[in-house]
């Protein structure tokens, strides 16, 4: 049986493609107040953003219990997998990978491996989707990790916010913490890179936060993996036509930020994440 491919749920990757792969996603927890959801569980990414406008407590996420890598782990084993690759966002951002690791020390003799992609939503999907699909060709445990460890340093993820309340009160905010000083109306633009969150730019309006990502994406020369990603962005659309100037429509692929992310990003984002070409 081919190497098996586990995540959390910070990949947004969308159901069908999790299903046509078979990657294992290990889902964090939500919680509003007293509320706890799991994600991609009992909570989806529309039900997420329906909540977190009805209600005034700022969402939370948990990372899953070391229990449950644990199963998944012993799970494809036991299925005949040849070797497991965990990869997951940024130990920076979460606790997450804290928990993959002490489940693989639960299993000192097991083949599997265990990745910090220093990414989150869509830098970190697309290296599982590249893993799951190298593993579904035959490809071993070594090659699997060396491909995904290729993919990080070239790894680029930009966000623009419409609020920075979300990533203040997660304490996620790192080296945009200047952004917080602005008294300016800014839609704030944010990097993660390092698998930390910084600042990226401070445009005055969403198109203009538009105009920055599609920038930054010209920018950076020939690209592989191009997605783009929100939170029910009213102006979704808009970026994603932009996009698709610089990219053919054919080689994109957009989709939703879930609620793993989308509680540390805040209503309305969006994002675009890609690979600069080797």
């Amino acid at each position: 049986m081919p190497v098996k491919v586990v995540t959390d749920s910070a990949c947004d990757l969308a159901d069908e493609l999790v299903a046509e792969l078979g990657i294992t996603i290990v889902p964090l927890s939500i919680r509003f107040g007293s509320e706890e959801y799991i994600d991609r569980v009992n909570l989806s990414p529309q039900e997420f953003y329906d909540k977190m406008a009805s209600t005034a407590a700022l969402p939370e996420t948990a990372a899953p219990a070391p229990g449950a890598f644990e199963a998944a782990f012993r799970s494809a084993l036991d299925a005949g997998a040849d070797g497991v690759l965990c990869v997951n966002l940024s130990g920076q951002l979460s606790a997450t990978i804290e928990s993959a690791r002490n489940a693989a020390r639960s299993m000192p003799d097991a083949p599997i491996r265990i990745i910090d992609s220093l990414s989150v939503t869509g830098g970190l999907g697309s290296m599982v989707k590249a893993a799951a699909e190298a593993a579904r060709d035959g490809a071993s445990l070594d090659d699997v990790a060396a491909l995904v460890e290729g993919m990080i340093p070239r790894t680029r993820v930009y966000g623009a916010l419409d609020t920075l309340e979300n990533l203040k009160k997660g304490g996620r905010i790192g080296g945009a913490q200047a952004l917080l000083g602005s008294l300016l109306s800014i839609k704030p633009l944010i990097e993660v890179r390092d698998g930390v969150v910084h600042e990226a730019g401070k445009p005055r309006t969403r198109s203009k936060a538009i105009k920055a990502l599609v920038d930054k994406l010209r920018e950076a020369g020939p690209v592989e993996n191009v997605h783009v990603l929100h939170g029910f962005a009213p102006d979704a659309e808009e970026l994603i036509a932009q996009v698709a100037a610089v990219v053919p429509r054919e080689q994109l692929t957009t989709g939703i930020i879930g609620a793993t992310i989308g509680t540390h990003g805040g209503p309305r984002l969006f994002g675009i994440t890609f690979q600069v070409k080797a």
